[in-house]
């Protein structure tokens, strides 16, 4: 009797594919991708678009420019400040400058000169007072000659050694704040201008261009969308009696119609709240109703575009 019932199935086997064997577990679900979307730091026309849809970019690589004249005016002034704040700063630093101190000294050698013939002079004619030979009037004139150019030979030396001297401190704090400000605003200004070439943040696939060449872009809108190396993901659906089985981490199999062979990917996101929901009360019946969400990262680079359906097998 036993050997009949096993001819028996194996004969209905035959005839009915899939009779007496159990179909594996699987969901529906589809394929899709985490985008990078490149966009402008601030507005203005795309001058350059370096780029076309499909093409593979790496890291660094330039993918759209914009117009930046009034950027690289705003860093040559800035430049320019920078090189007016430096050279105050070493003006101050250094003292007077080289000519002026220059006319100093030699107003100084001038005012010396004169000082050592008013001395003459004086001696001379106080010799000619004490022999009665000359007024003394004349004798006085001669010592106020004397002290003139003296105070004169003490005023030159003071204005040299003023000259030679640095600035005070206040005023070289000063100098240097504002040539501290100056070079800010011109890493600044490099800084803007530098922005306005937009290059790939990651390696990948350019996926869909949004502005073409002489269009004006606003602030933070994307100009592109790129999808990177690891950015597929498979979100499909199980049902409430299938989800406790699930776990992250756990591997699955992912096959498409048309699939050349089948992936694998990793649990990475398990939901908390059912796609559909009964009124009421989760009932017994209405439970089958229940599907959850869960999200599988692929384990390697697989060619299956965005919005692909595939199965799902654990």
């Amino acid at each position: 009797m036993n050997e009949f019932l096993t001819w028996a199935v194996g004969i209905i086997a035959l005839v009915i594919p899939g009779f007496g064997t159990a179909e594996p577990p699987h969901w529906n679900g589809y394929v899709e991708a985490d985008y990078l979307y490149v966009g402008a730091l601030s507005p203005g026309a795309i001058t350059t678009m370096n780029v076309h849809e499909g093409q593979m970019v790496a890291a660094g690589d330039m993918l759209f420019a914009q117009e930046g004249r009034q950027q690289q005016a705003a860093l040559d002034a800035a430049e320019a400040q920078v090189e007016v704040a430096r050279a105050n700063v070493e003006n101050l630093a250094t003292g007077s400058r080289t000519a002026e101190i220059d006319v100093i000294r030699a107003n100084l050698a001038k005012a010396e000169s004169d000082l050592d013939l008013a001395g003459s002079q004086a001696e001379r004619t106080d010799r000619l007072f004490a022999q009665g030979l000359v007024p003394e009037a004349q004798a006085d004139q001669a010592r106020s000659t004397l002290r003139s150019a003296q105070a004169q030979v003490a005023q030159l030396q003071a204005q040299l050694r003023v000259a030679e001297l640095p600035a005070r401190d206040p005023q070289r704090v000063a100098a240097e704040a504002s040539l501290a400000v100056a070079e800010a605003n011109a890493v600044r200004a490099r800084e803007d201008l530098g922005d306005r070439v937009s290059k790939a943040p990651e390696p990948g696939r350019i996926e869909r261009i949004f502005y073409a060449r002489g269009e004006i872009v606003g602030a933070g809108a994307p100009v592109l969308s790129l999808l990177p190396a690891g950015a597929l993901k498979i979100k499909f659906y199980v049902p409430e009696a299938d989800r406790p089985t699930m776990s992250f981490g756990d591997a699955v199999t992912v096959t498409c119609d048309g699939c050349a062979s089948d992936v694998t990917a990793t649990i990475s996101f398990l939901a908390s709240d059912p796609q559909f929901t009964p009124p009421v009360i989760y009932s017994r019946d209405e439970r089958n109703r229940l599907t959850f969400l869960v999200e599988a990262v692929l384990d390697e680079d697989a060619d299956l575009p965005p919005g692909q359906p595939v199965t799902v097998l654990k």
